[in-house]
């Protein structure tokens, strides 16, 4: 029992974190089109860190680089602050998420 309760620990502690990096990018999201130069701040999966990330995909919108139909923003928005970031994506137009792993 205490060996899997070790193994277990061992497993949680090396297991890859996610951060996430929001892109401006081309319309059908080429990573050629994801410049890390020009979008280089680096999100890192906590609840301060998503609010901050949603805050930057709203600025985004906001000034125009980015579409995102009234209709998916709640969508987008939950994807960001409560599930997983990356799926946000596909309700932008010229804006991309993309998770990156760490250790």
């Amino acid at each position: 029992m205490a060996r899997q309760k070790k193994a277990a620990a061992q497993t949680k502690a090396t297991a890859a974190k996610k951060a996430y990096i929001f892109f401006n990018c081309d319309g059908e999201k080429t990573q050629e089109s994801m410049n890390v130069f020009y979008n280089h701040v680096v999100y890192h999966d906590t609840v301060g860190a998503r609010k901050k990330l949603w805050e930057q995909i709203e600025s985004e919108v906001r000034a125009g680089k980015v579409q995102l139909a009234e209709e998916n923003a709640a969508a987008a928005r939950e994807a960001v602050l409560k599930g997983e970031p990356t799926d946000a994506s596909q309700y932008l137009v010229y804006g991309a998420v993309q998770a990156f792993d760490f250790i």
